[in-house]
């Protein structure tokens, strides 16, 4: 497979946690002394899944990061690759000239583990594109405040766990519709863009399950889309403040090895 690995600053923006750690890009906040993008790619490049790994990221950010790859270890060659405007034409330039199956992930995605990278690869054996949630009750177990964003739907509540994949490039289209084209699965409020009138009232009142919600989406769009759920929920961690940032450093702290 090969892994991409989303990593851009958009110009005239700032992250808040990064000014506060005196970098520009979020994927370059220190964490036990390495950039949080770092132990992205040192868990991708120790994969045996992985092939390649791409990071898409801005002019600025590139040589840090590529520093990053240097120290990050494994034997999976990294490229940097030029973020464009959007998140889906960012993932179709780090994409081109994939001959195989593809995963999607963050820069800042510490948490990452290699059984979530194993659950996205088997299901894109019968999936065109797959995106990765995990359960309110996962993510609890994980720590209660890890993660505080939930959506509803008629089996319970999900988080978004930022691990997508998609069967070759023709699949990238349906994934950025997925996960980027009004942020369709992670805004909820926003699926009904792509689902009839009946279906927008199911959802309305949370009488849809997540599968059945995704495999519409993917059937409207001409794919077969499935989610898989995580029983990691640390998986759907996000570093946003000073609160997450000491849960992900904690968990990161108690993993074996």
């Amino acid at each position: 497979m090969r892994a991409i690995v989303l990593a851009g600053q958009r110009p005239g923006t700032a992250n808040p946690l990064a000014m506060r750690f005196g970098v520009a890009n979020k994927c370059l906040i220190p964490m036990q002394a390495r950039p949080l993008i770092e132990h992205v790619l040192a868990t991708l490049g120790r994969h045996p899944r992985i092939g390649e790994i791409h990071v898409s990221t801005d002019a600025d950010s590139a040589p840090a990061i590529a520093e990053a790859a240097s120290r990050a270890g494994g034997n999976v060659k990294v490229k940097l690759v030029e973020a464009r405007d959007s998140l889906s034409t960012s993932i179709a330039a780090a994409a081109e000239g994939a001959a195989g199956p593809l995963l999607v992930t963050t820069g800042d995605h510490v948490l990452l583990a290699a059984a979530a990278i194993d659950s996205v690869a088997v299901t894109l054996a019968r999936a065109d594109v797959v995106v990765a949630m995990t359960r309110r009750d996962a993510v609890v177990a994980a720590h209660p405040r890890g993660q505080l964003r939930f959506y509803e739907f008629s089996d319970g509540a999900y988080a978004d766990c930022r691990l997508c994949g998609a069967n070759g490039p023709d699949a990238l289209k349906a994934l950025a519709l997925l996960t980027d084209g009004g942020r369709q699965l992670r805004d909820p409020s926003q699926i009904g863009n792509l689902l009839g009138m009946t279906d927008r009232l199911k959802l309305k009142v949370n009488a849809l399950s997540l599968e059945a919600v995704v495999n519409k989406i993917g059937r409207k769009v001409g794919v077969e889309a499935t989610p898989v759920v995580l029983a990691d929920g640390s998986q759907a961690f996000a570093i946003e403040n000073d609160l997450t940032y000491g849960i992900t450093e904690q968990l990161l702290t108690q993993r074996p090895g």
